[in-house]
């Protein structure tokens, strides 16, 4: 029977490394021009941009590489032990970037140093969401999964919204030439005691149940059995395939709002004669939108609970195929109103996805493999198909001047992530794979009892 405080501290220590990550993500996205200002001066500004949007894709390309490490790394020494490593690792690697001296200063070893912090945020990140979903859904109660595991991708928007939130307030605060010199670091030192936060709570944890009973039954925790990689990619390539489906359908329309819409609104719509949205404006109203995404997420996480897993993400898909071209024109129509439309449209799909998927995946593989082949099959789609998008977008949209390419990709996620649900098992309610029902209370300990009777 799980302890209900247990379960609690369990969650609220997973989801800090995600609000660790994206509160670097909403950091640096908002903090992009500085940046580029701050450590490639020596360079044009249309290539410093580059530069700077190239370190941040950085972290995704060596995505995968963290999770070929971390993921079955989590399955040989547990996933405890696995998170709070990748926390610390997070955390530091964005305060390494708020203490480098700037290329004024040093020259090309200060964006040198910056790759280095970003190619640490990768590698760590790699291990960290599969183990954290991992982490969640073992230790959760079988009737409440879906709503423990929405809690992770409510830790992912506090992040963002946290990072986007103090990079606003001090650009708004402080004079140009103070965010330059000084101010622009105070928000990447922030993650340092945030990180500390996450590994004091992650330490304060036992191994979930799923990991101790595999590790009783194998009797020893450092024996692999079986290549594990061998496991993942010949057995359940199927299964591998189906996860990163779903994943490429969440991740599109993830990175599509959060990276690729700032940028549209601010700068691809009024190149091309719109309105379009003035930059603070545009960050206020992402903003707003991230507090809507953080007030129902969890409710959509209960309501999977009750209706279904594949319910909610199979709606998720429809809204992509239907309401994604209306969501583009509203942005295209311009005003705040229509944008904040536009915006809390995508948003609410998105979150058919967010608060659902965490309890999803993680049902997908048995407990002797899954860290690492969901921390495979998660990493490999979000870089090939998640942190491509911006850069995907903008080719398409300048090749072809075609303004209505986020709808028509978005859509085309939603038909991939709707085939992938409908092949899917319906997991909610259910043990997970290799573990035995996890239950809250003595009465639904014997009615998981009577209904196997």
């Amino acid at each position: 029977m799980a302890d209900p405080a247990t379960v609690r501290r369990a969650v609220g220590a997973a989801a800090v490394g995600n609000i660790t990550e994206w509160y670097d993500f909403g950091v640096y996205g908002y903090l992009a021009t500085t940046i580029t200002k701050v450590f490639f001066s020596g360079l044009p500004p249309a290539m410093g941009t580059i530069a700077t949007f190239g370190l941040f894709a950085v972290s995704f390309l060596i995505r995968p590489f963290g999770s070929l490490f971390f993921g079955p790394l989590g399955d040989r020494i547990g996933r405890k032990r696995v998170l709070s490593i990748t926390v610390i690792l997070m955390a530091a690697g964005t305060f390494v970037i708020g203490v480098v001296p700037s290329y004024a200063q040093i020259g090309i070893a200060a964006p040198l140093l910056v790759l280095l912090a970003r190619l640490i945020q990768g590698v760590s990140t790699g291990g960290e969401y599969g183990n954290a979903m991992t982490f969640i859904a073992e230790y959760a109660p079988d009737r409440r999964r879906g709503f423990f595991g929405s809690w992770l991708e409510f830790g992912t928007l506090t992040g963002y919204a946290f990072g986007a939130t103090i990079a606003t307030v001090l650009s708004g605060v402080l004079s140009t030439d103070q965010l330059l010199s000084w101010g622009w670091r105070i928000p990447f030192l922030i993650a340092l005691p945030l990180g500390v936060v996450g590994l004091y709570l992650r330490l304060k944890l036992e191994e979930t149940p799923a990991f101790a009973e595999l590790m009783k039954k194998a009797g020893d925790a450092n024996k692999p059995k079986k290549s594990e990689y061998r496991t993942v990619f010949v057995d359940y390539w199927r299964v591998m395939l189906l996860c990163g489906g779903l994943v490429l359908a969440w991740n599109v329309t993830n990175y599509m709002l959060t990276s690729y819409f700032p940028t549209y609104l601010t700068d691809t719509l009024p190149s091309h004669g719109h309105t379009g949205t003035g930059e603070t404006a545009a960050e206020v109203l992402q903003i707003v939108m991230l507090v809507v995404l953080m007030v129902v997420i969890t409710f959509l996480g209960r309501l999977s609970d009750k209706v279904g897993r594949r319910k909610v993400v199979l709606a998720g898909c429809v809204g992509l195929v239907v309401l994604s071209l209306p969501a583009v024109l509203l942005l295209q129509a311009g005003g705040d109103v229509r944008t904040l439309a536009g915006l809390l449209i995508t948003g609410l799909i998105l979150i058919c996805f967010s608060a659902v998927l965490p309890s999803t995946l993680p049902a997908m593989f048995p407990t002797h493999i899954r860290a690492g082949g969901l921390s495979i099959s998660f990493n490999i789609a979000v870089s090939l198909f998640g942190g491509t998008t911006s850069a995907v977008m903008s080719a398409l949209v300048a090749g072809t001047g075609d303004l209505n390419w986020p709808a028509y990709y978005l859509m085309a996620a939603g038909v991939v992530g709707a085939i992938c649900i409908l092949l899917t098992r319906e997991t909610a309610r259910r043990p997970l794979d290799g573990s035995a029902p996890i239950v809250e209370s003595r009465q639904e300990a014997r009615d998981v009892v009577s209904a196997q009777r």
